[in-house]
């Protein structure tokens, strides 16, 4: 049996770490590793525990999700981080997504649903609930246009478009037809000509591009 997903819960609140502590170590394939009540503590917890995935408030007192978010990357931690918040505006969350959160999730999600959504990004995929891609896709990021991914192939286009679905590198091996080797060297190329430092923000582009419908 592999492995259960180790994940941290960040929270401001008490009642809710714990809520989700009970449900998540109900899970035979999940098992929460750690607490913490804000950006900093998230930061330092990460960094002792190695979560697999972080599961993060947006909007905490003191260092908030995005903080977190910054403070993980530039520590080179390599967890997954899924948004879980209260607020359901989606411009609310393009800041964490901008800063490398693999997606988001409200916190008035089914308890099975989160669990589902823990293991999507786990494994690889990008969860983008239609009300944010709907927003990136007109244009509400800054100015930015539709113009993106001119410079890729035919190729790397079909790849960033199945990453932007939420596929894996070996889900995308299979649908083209391609080897996993291959598309792991096109993923590369795309991250390069994009600009970006990970699968989320090429998916984010994706959709701003016009590559993906929502």
């Amino acid at each position: 049996m592999a492995e259960p997903i180790r994940v941290l819960v960040v929270d401001d609140h008490p009642v809710v770490r714990q809520g989700l502590r009970t449900f998540l170590d109900l899970q035979d394939d999940l098992t929460v590793v750690g607490e913490a009540a804000d950006g900093a503590g998230a930061v330092a917890a990460a960094t002792e525990l190695r979560p697999d995935v972080v599961l993060l408030d947006l909007r905490m007192p003191g260092a908030d999700g995005v903080v977190a978010l910054r403070g993980l990357r530039s520590s080179g931690n390599a967890a997954r981080v899924l948004i879980i918040t209260s607020f359901t505006e989606p411009a609310a969350v393009l800041p964490a997504l901008r800063a490398g959160a693999a997606g988001c999730v409200y916190k008035d999600i089914d308890p099975p649903a989160l669990a589902a959504a823990i293991r999507a990004v786990h494994t690889g995929h990008v969860l983008l609930h239609p009300d944010v891609a709907r927003l990136l896709a007109e244009g509400e990021t800054g100015g930015e246009t539709r113009r993106g991914g001119a410079r890729l192939t035919g190729r790397e286009r079909e790849v960033l478009a199945a990453i932007a679905r939420g596929r894996a590198n070996r889900e995308i091996a299979r649908e083209l037809g391609l080897s996993e080797k291959t598309v792991k060297t096109h993923v590369s190329a795309i991250l390069a000509k994009l600009g970006v430092q990970d699968r989320t923000q090429a998916a984010l582009h994706a959709v701003r591009a016009g590559i993906v419908s929502n």
